[in-house]
C-alpha cells in the first residue's frame, strides 16, 4: 500500500511563476495498463485531483504530461489526462512508424506537443525507431523526450546528432553505470547541447543514483556541471507520481526532492531559465500570461 503526500511545507527555494513540470505522469480511471509494459501505480490512482493538489503545494503553473509506460502505444489516458487539465497542460505521446496522420492531428489537436522515447525495459518505443518519429515530430513542430542508459550514449552519439528535432535528454541522463562530471559520456552530452537543439532534463534523479538520497549527490555532480556548462538548456520535472516507489516508506517528500535539485542550479537566474523560459522553447509553450 502506498500513500502519496500530496501537501505540506512549501520548498525553501520559491518556484518563479509561470513555472513548468516538465515531466510527470497522470491517470484517470478506466484506461488499463496494456500488454507489454508494466501495471498501474500502487495504490489509488494518481489523478488530476492529487496532481492540482501538488501544483500549489510546490508553486506550479504549468505542466507537461508525459505518457506512461503503462499504456504503451494507446495514448487514450493521456487525451483524456489533457482534457481534464486544460490550457495548463500539453501532452508528450508515444507514436510509432504506423501512426496515421489523422491519429497526429487527433493527438495535436488534444495538446500534444511532443514523442516520447523510451529505450528501457517496459518502454513502448525504442531507439530502433528514432528516426522515423523524427521526422513526424519535424513535420509537427513537436519535441522529442529521449530515454536510454546514458551510459551508452557514445554509442549512440552519431544518431543523437541527426535529430532534427528539439529534443530533450530524459532523467539526468539515466547513467545507470554511474559516470564521472569530467568523463566522456558528459562530453557527449556537452557537444549535443552545443548543437542547439538539445535539452537535458532534470527528472528522476534517485531512478539512477548510486549514493542515494536525498542528496543523490552523485547526480548532482553531473548534473551542476551540465547546467554550468549550459543553463540555457535545462528543464526541470517532478517526476510525479515516482511510480518505482510501491510503498509509502519508499516516496520522497516532493518539497525536500524539488530543493535538492533545484539547488544544482547556480542561481536564479538559471532557475527561472530551467523553469520558465527553456521549457517554453523546447516544448513550443507561449509565454506566460497570468491568466493560463
Amino acid at each position: 500500500m502506498i500513500v502519496r503526500p500530496v501537501a505540506g511545507q512549501p520548498p525553501k527555494i520559491k518556484l518563479p511563476r509561470g513555472a513548468v513540470d516538465a515531466q510527470m505522469h497522470m491517470y484517470l480511471p478506466g484506461f488499463p495498463a496494456q500488454p507489454g509494459g508494466p501495471d498501474l501505480p500502487a495504490g489509488a490512482l494518481p489523478d488530476a485531483d492529487q496532481y492540482r493538489n501538488v501544483m500549489r503545494w510546490l508553486g506550479i503553473d504549468r505542466v507537461i504530461i508525459t505518457q506512461g509506460n503503462a499504456h504503451q502505444r494507446d495514448n487514450s489516458n493521456l487525451v483524456a489526462c489533457l482534457d481534464e487539465m486544460g490550457n495548463v497542460a500539453r501532452g508528450v505521446a508515444v507514436i510509432d512508424g504506423a501512426t496515421s496522420e489523422a491519429e497526429l492531428d487527433r493527438l495535436s489537436v488534444a495538446g500534444v506537443v511532443g514523442a516520447r522515447i523510451m529505450d528501457l525495459p517496459g518502454g513502448a518505443v525504442g531507439l530502433g525507431e528514432l528516426e522515423v518519429i523524427d521526422a513526424k515530430a519535424v513535420a509537427r513542430d513537436w519535441m522529442l523526450a529521449v530515454q536510454f542508459d546514458g551510459t551508452k550514449i557514445l554509442e549512440h552519439e552519431a544518431r543523437l546528432r541527426a535529430i532534427k528535432s528539439r529534443w530533450v535528454f530524459d532523467h539526468h541522463g539515466k547513467f545507470f553505470g554511474g559516470v564521472t562530471p569530467d568523463g566522456p559520456e558528459v562530453a557527449a552530452v556537452k557537444r549535443l547541447i552545443d548543437r542547439g537543439n538539445c535539452w537535458f532534463k532534470f527528472a528522476g534523479a534517485y531512478e539512477s543514483s548510486k549514493s542515494g538520497g536525498q542528496a543523490y549527490e552523485d547526480v548532482g555532480a553531473v548534473s551542476r556541471v551540465i547546467a554550468s556548462h549550459a543553463s540555457e538548456r535545462i528543464v526541470w520535472g517532478t517526476n510525479w507520481p515516482h511510480n518505482l516507489a510501491r510503498e509509502t516508506a519508499d516516496y520522497p517528500d516532493d518539497a525536500a526532492l524539488t530543493d535538492t535539485i533545484l539547488d544544482w542550479l547556480p542561481d536564479d537566474r538559471a532557475r527561472h531559465l530551467a523553469l520558465v523560459e527553456n521549457p517554453e522553447e523546447l516544448f513550443g509553450l507561449p509565454p506566460f500570461r497570468g491568466e493560463d
